[in-house]
């Protein structure tokens, strides 16, 4: 686990030295073992790569980079892991490579010289990376399918740029940073964030997730034009009964797990209570019977969101040595601007902060590596937003009994209600021009009195969703979303979050649920086994963990969620959160003083609560501290 930089600078650029040494220490948490800085001239001009290395596998020096082929040819700059680096090295040797190193950099490098982009099917991992071709002339940037590791790169007048994160690319560009009124609307309003290319500053972009790009280092770049690598297909498979595919995914999964234990540095867990966490530590203690397991919790005791009894069951049941941290509404206050910082963009609520203090957690108690559940969610169809598509998948069909049996069966789980699925039905049924109408009475009208109407007549007014309706798949509508939310959706704000604030502390986190080929594999099940017809959410996967994980926990009828309790710290922080949207007039489209009452009356419950006061907040706040 690593930082990554690099910039392509044309002869008549002023000299960047500066620049890199800079940047060099903006990515030194990412990496606090290593770094390495290198300049390769390429015409007249002169292309950089640096890196900042925490060492994670192969601890000695031969894991060094910027790192080289055998024969020279490519050089490359590499952040994350390639979990099945043994398979590929041992198959490598067969077509006749050697390798000097044990690393993961090496292998992924040979396998680059073997086969070109062709490799990237092959991996099993998280991983970012830049790949500099002498004989080509020409720069390969990779990301992983799921976004887990993070490539943000600007095209500018001194050149092509990229790097880790945005304050060490910012470090790179000379244009003043501004911000992206559309991404800023489309988060204030909708919540809407980090599921497209372009950021909150303007000019800055992000190779999005299963993307690459391939750049000819001429005398000027052109505008970069990333591909896809990773589209899976969910087209239902018919040969598998739930058994049989309970049987399969468990075992894929213990093999996932396994090979995220690879470590050649200390490692624990993160355990919220849920399903998710739950099972990834219960495998660990499958796969290694007599290891020490380590678990970092956060528990709100007091509140409605507490799990610490969940979270106890399956300590007793691993034996695990258990880590917990309590956190308050003062707390956050005297953190909120690191952690806003640290994230680098504004962020949907309170509970990444519970997740940014469990890293440090794990990090004062010696771990450099933690496994986390973040993902299964979106995989295994975890969440109720899933239940209209659902419903739709019946419709589909002409299944108007099966439509309302299993509205009636959904609708029995807490937190649930019938009017919950007929509104998620609605939702997909009402053409998106007509759902502003609904909208607006959940406090998400694209008109309210704090937008500034001058500027917003410039500003879309529907929400970014991105690519793939669901309505282009008749009977798989929910396995069509599922696709989106793991493909640049959903997923990729909590990739962001994570990734972020385990990097901070300086700690490696990984996710076994996100693998291309556990993904593929269940995007191709029918959706009953996933939401079932009864309700149930994760329906195989619960099936699969039987016996592994505490009947407790997979019988759970709740679902909260790596969650704090946001309302009320918000309302015991009150005008001092309030004073947080201080960077307001920072902002083009935002009425100041409308935007203070309308988050007033949240916090103070005169309006029905909703997350929207956080994210005005938030906003202001990083317009103060970052433009």
């Amino acid at each position: 686990m690593c930082g990554i930089f690099g910039a392509y600078r044309y002869s008549s650029s002023p000299d960047a030295s500066g620049q890199f040494t800079q940047t060099l220490a903006a990515l030194r948490h990412r990496g606090p073992d290593d770094q390495g800085l290198e300049h390769f001239a390429v015409n007249a001009n002169r292309l950089t790569f640096g890196h900042t290395r925490l060492s994670i596998i192969d601890l000695t020096p031969g894991g060094h980079q910027p790192m080289h082929s055998a024969d020279g040819r490519y050089t490359i700059v590499f952040n994350g892991e390639i979990y099945n680096y043994r398979e590929l090295r041992q198959t490598l040797k067969s077509l006749g490579r050697s390798f000097h190193t044990d690393s993961d950099t090496e292998v992924l490098l040979a396998a680059w010289a073997q086969w070109g982009a062709d490799v990237m099917p092959r991996l099993r991992g998280m991983f970012a990376f830049a790949v500099f071709d002498r004989t080509e002339q020409t720069l390969t940037c990779v990301r992983d399918a799921f976004g887990i590791k993070p490539f943000f790169y600007h095209n500018g007048v001194d050149g092509f740029s990229f790097a880790s994160e945005l304050p060490a690319l910012r470090n790179l560009v000379r244009e003043k940073s501004t911000l992206d009124m559309q991404v800023a609307y489309d988060y204030l309003l909708w919540g809407v964030h980090d599921n497209r290319p372009q950021t909150f500053v303007q000019g800055l972009n992000r190779l999005t997730s299963g993307h690459w790009m391939r750049i000819s280092l001429t005398d000027r770049v052109a505008d970069p034009q990333p591909q896809r690598w990773w589209w899976p297909d969910i087209s239902e498979r018919d040969d598998i009964s739930f058994s049989d595919a309970a049987d399969q995914l468990r075992q894929m999964f213990l093999n996932n797990v396994r090979l995220h234990l690879r470590s050649d540095v200390p490692l624990g867990s993160a355990l919220s209570g849920g399903v998710d966490s739950s099972a990834v530590v219960c495998a660990v203690r499958q796969i290694e019977p007599d290891a020490p397991i380590h678990t970092f919790s956060y528990v709100a005791r007091g509140s409605d969101v507490d799990e610490e009894r969940w979270v106890d069951i399956v300590n007793a049941k691993v034996g695990a040595i258990s880590h917990k941290l309590t956190l308050q509404a003062t707390d956050l206050a005297r953190d909120i601007d690191d952690l806003i910082r640290v994230q680098g963009e504004p962020f949907g609520g309170t509970s990444i902060y519970a997740q940014y203090r469990v890293f440090q957690l794990a990090r004062e108690n010696g771990m450099t590596v933690t496994l986390d559940g973040q993902g299964a969610d979106e995989l295994l169809a975890g969440y109720p937003i899933y239940v209209g598509q659902r419903m739709h998948n019946y419709l589909d069909k002409g299944d108007i009994v099966g439509l309302i049996r299993f509205a009636r069966a959904w609708s029995q789980w807490p937190g649930r209600s019938m009017s919950m699925a007929i509104s998620g039905l609605l939702k997909e049924l009402i053409p998106a021009d007509w759902q502003n109408v609904p909208r607006k009475f959940r406090g998400q009208n694209p008109q309210s009195a704090w937008i500034n109407s001058v500027i917003s007549t410039d500003l879309k007014l529907r929400p970014y969703h991105g690519i793939d309706p669901a309505a282009k798949y008749p009977g798989r509508r929910m396995i069509s979303t599922l696709r989106h939310s793991l493909s640049g959706g959903g997923l990729a704000h909590l990739m962001r979050q994570g990734d972020r604030s385990s990097m901070h502390w300086t700690i490696e986190s990984r996710v076994p649920f996100l693998t291309t080929d556990l993904a593929e594999f269940v995007l191709r099940l029918p959706a009953r086994y996933l939401l079932s017809d009864g309700g149930e959410t994760k329906h195989v996967f619960k099936a699969a963990m039987r016996g592994i994980v505490p009947d407790g926990i997979l019988d759970r009828r709740d679902k909260i969620g790596f969650a704090t309790p946001e309302k009320a710290w918000l309302q015991q922080l009150g005008p001092q959160a309030l004073g947080w949207m201080d960077g307001a007039e920072l902002i083009p489209f935002i009425g100041a003083e409308q935007a203070r009452t309308e988050a007033r009356a949240i916090i103070n419950g005169s309006r029905p609560f909703s997350m929207q006061a956080w994210r005005m907040i938030n906003l202001c706040r990083w317009a103060q501290i970052s433009l």
